[in-house]
């Protein structure tokens, strides 16, 4: 298959005629045939602050020198901000043409019918680019719905500086969680509580999942269901008992630090992630070094990590302009420029063309350093998260902390998790 760009240019140059798609918006039979000559014009929404839409402003006009018959506008807001517009406009049948998009509602927008299947334009999106893996993570029910700009892997960060005071040596990675458990006791000890050796690590719901992973189980199964029992849920949480008890950073000291976390506010020499973290915790911290090194493991040789890729880029359904949208969404999944622009801001570059246009050093090779190091613990994307899974993972999250304060007992934690999954799911 031609390039999209190539095959665009070609077609332009064939005296004015009309390409004519099997594929088009919404799998409508009577949508208009696309002319390439016509004058197109594109919505364009993502969430981010200043620096991600200037960045987005220079890409555009990269574009718009090969295309130029194609007017981008564009509008952006803060994540919560973002779904919540969204949300209102898949109700009215009005999403942008073209549009940052999350994993974490692939099931939600897909399911309802809101999102374009890019096999409907797929003359016009490299999708060869793209690792498998990296593939299913826009894929519902066999059906591609969105690709990723990016991903990350989970990892953990140590603080150089805070670990070389305590007189200790970087934690290997990869090892058992309850050697890593005896690392961190070593930092607190050889500090006497002036820094902490870590987090209390069971709050993440990532972690939980690393473990699931590591046993062959996932989240979530591919029915959209939950994929763990309640004993194993309460297990989980139990097990941090012992590094709570005066390992970890206390929760209501992390309270008052909110919103640093105490990794950011340099009072824990450790804390578990995702990979693309490193510049913010460098700039938080104050850190003239972070090391990156694989997180522990609940089984030897498992492949519990994954590349992380939520943040996406997808078409509405009802699209006028289904292909213009798809050589925009090319554009900035695929373009050298697109990894010249934005480097590792929108994730380390998922595809290959897009990679070989970033320029990596510093932080970017630091992380991209990190990704190859842990590249025998990769394994197969997870199932799509459920719909709701953006509320669970904060209720994980909130659940965590309500029994690092003593709040409440993991027994109840576990009622009160399981309820909220039954309201969501149905």
């Amino acid at each position: 298959m031609p390039a999209p760009r190539t095959l665009f240019a070609a077609v332009a140059l064939t005296a004015g005629a009309a390409l004519v798609l099997s594929g088009c918006a919404g799998g409508s039979d009577d949508a208009a045939a696309f002319d390439p000559n016509d004058k197109v014009t594109l919505d364009f929404a993502f969430w981010g602050n200043d620096d991600r839409a200037t960045r987005y402003n220079d890409l555009i006009a990269a574009f718009n020198e090969e295309y130029p018959n194609i007017t981008i506008n564009t509008s952006f807001t803060d994540f919560p901000s973002f779904w919540e517009k969204r949300q209102t406009e898949a109700a009215g049948g009005g999403l942008p043409d073209v549009f940052q998009f999350s994993d974490s509602y692939l099931r939600q927008y897909g399911e309802s019918g809101n999102l374009l299947d890019l096999a409907d334009v797929s003359d016009y999106i490299d999708t060869t680019t793209f690792e498998d893996s990296l593939l299913g993570t826009g894929a519902l029910n066999g059906v591609q719905y969105s690709l990723p700009t990016g991903y990350s892997l989970w990892a953990n960060f140590v603080n150089d500086d805070l670990v070389a005071q305590a007189g200790v040596e970087v934690p290997e990675g990869g090892t058992s969680f309850a050697d890593f458990d005896e690392w961190m006791a070593s930092v607190t000890d050889a500090t006497g509580g002036a820094v902490y050796g870590g987090t209390d690590y069971t709050q993440r719901i990532q972690v939980f999942e690393l473990q699931l992973r590591a046993k062959g189980e996932n989240l979530y199964t591919e029915d959209g269901e939950l994929g763990f029992t309640e004993d194993e849920l309460r297990d989980f949480w139990e097990s941090g008992a012992e590094i709570r008890d005066g390992i970890t950073v206390p929760q209501q000291k992390l309270e008052e630090l909110s919103p640093k976390s105490g990794f950011g506010a340099a009072i824990t020499a450790s804390e578990m992630s995702w990979s693309n973290f490193l510049g913010g915790y460098l700039a938080d911290s104050g850190s003239s070094s972070i090391s990156l090194v694989a997180p522990p493991t609940a089984k030897q040789g498992s492949k519990d990590l994954y590349r992380q890729a939520g943040l996406q880029v997808a078409i509405a359904a009802n699209t006028e302009n289904p292909e213009a949208a798809a050589l925009f969404l090319d554009f900035v999944v695929n373009s050298p420029e697109a990894g010249e622009i934005f480097g590792t801001t929108l994730g380390f570059p998922a595809s290959s063309s897009k990679l070989e246009g970033t320029t990596l050093e510093g932080a970017d090779k630091q992380v991209a350093d990190y990704i190859e190091s842990a590249s025998d613990r990769i394994g197969d994307a997870p199932p799509v998260p459920v719909v709701g899974y953006g509320s669970l993972e904060q209720t994980f999250w909130d659940l965590g902390k309500s029994i690092g304060l003593g709040a409440l007992s993991v027994d109840d934690a576990v009622t009160q998790f399981f309820a909220e999954a039954d309201a969501i799911l149905g």
